[in-house]
């Protein structure tokens, strides 16, 4: 007959209160994405991909939970639009989104906050100094949430529209302003909301102010 130790028994209502943490803070953020495709696309002449407010979420989701929490959220917001729910901007959803011009982009979101959240729970944060700290975030954003997506979504949208890989590059160049403006809110969004809640990231210390 097995005795259970008050240890153990702590240490299990732990691990669940931690399990369901975990779960609702990638559902909040799977449901942060999909609200922000409620902000109308802005769709340019160059490429047929719109810019859009939803790659900011996916920047915060790697920035504030990190990598795995992150990179779960989207699958799961993924999940449901491949369920056929209109949960990307413009109302989009199903199969045929992720076989469109903008597919690779899509699928660039995954792997996106997956990199946001490695760099920024291992490296970023733990950087001393005001100063140091926003730009070692900042340049985390940047290379996770614009640099990967774009390496998935450039070539995508030239393979699917027949457009020569230079010029679906040089279209995609219209959304880096953007881009980086969003890349910019997420960093203090993520350093504030650390400097708070210093255990969000599981624990990883982060530096003072």
């Amino acid at each position: 007959m097995t005795t259970r130790t008050p240890t153990t028994t702590t240490s299990r209502t732990a691990d669940t209160s931690q399990s369901t943490q975990n779960t609702v803070l990638v559902a909040v953020f799977a449901a942060l994405i999909a609200a922000l495709g409620l902000v109308p696309p802005i769709t340019v002449g160059i490429v047929p991909v719109p810019i859009t407010l939803q790659t900011l979420g996916v920047m915060l989701a790697g920035a504030l939970l990190g990598p795995v929490r992150g990179m779960l959220s989207v699958v799961v917001l993924h999940a449901l639009v491949l369920a056929g729910l209109p949960l990307l901007a413009g109302g989009r959803g199903g199969l045929g989104v992720f076989l469109g011009p903008t597919g690779g982009y899509l699928v660039g979101w995954i792997p996106a906050a997956l990199v946001v959240g490695l760099l920024v729970k291992y490296w970023a944060i733990r950087r001393t100094g005001r100063t140091a700290r926003f730009a070692a975030v900042l340049l985390s954003v940047v290379l996770g949430g614009i640099v990967v997506i774009y390496a998935f979504g450039v070539p995508w949208t030239a393979v699917v529209t027949g457009l020569p890989l230079a010029t679906s590059a040089l279209g995609s160049l219209v959304f880096v302003p953007g881009d980086l403006l969003k890349a910019v809110v997420a960093t203090l969004a993520a350093i504030n909301v650390h400097r708070s809640y210093r255990r969000l990231l599981g624990g990883v210390p982060t530096a003072g102010r």
